[in-house]
């Protein structure tokens, strides 16, 4: 009979260093940009009022979100506490339709009625 080897009294199996073969990396599909939607491109034209403030050439909404936004800036109307309102000049008081104080999600409702 063959005697029983124990866990110290057989050979140690030798360590084989073994390199993993490394997958090539992945090439990152290209992305294409977000196109953006076709409805928020068409130019629109201002009205009177609103040509005041953005200027009187057709421009897509997205432009003039962010001449209004130029305008806002440019003249302090935001207010310093509250960030979310912004302070109407004689100008954009005329858009507003008389309100002297609106919310910026407000100033996108009244400003779609200034647009053809």
């Amino acid at each position: 009979m063959a005697a029983k080897k124990g866990k110290k009294g057989g050979k140690k199996a030798a360590k084989k260093s073994v390199k993993k073969a490394r997958k090539p990396a992945k090439k990152a599909a290209k992305k294409s940009k977000r196109k953006p939607n076709a409805a928020f491109m068409k130019p629109v034209q201002p009205d009177a009022t609103l040509a005041a403030v953005v200027g009187s050439t057709a421009i897509p909404r997205t432009e003039l979100t962010k001449k209004l936004w130029a305008y806002i800036k440019k003249h302090g109307l935001q207010d310093a506490k509250e960030r979310r309102m912004i302070n109407a000049d004689a100008n954009l008081k005329a858009v507003f339709a008389g309100k002297g104080r609106v919310s910026m999600f407000e100033m996108t409702k009244l400003v779609n009625k200034h647009v053809k």
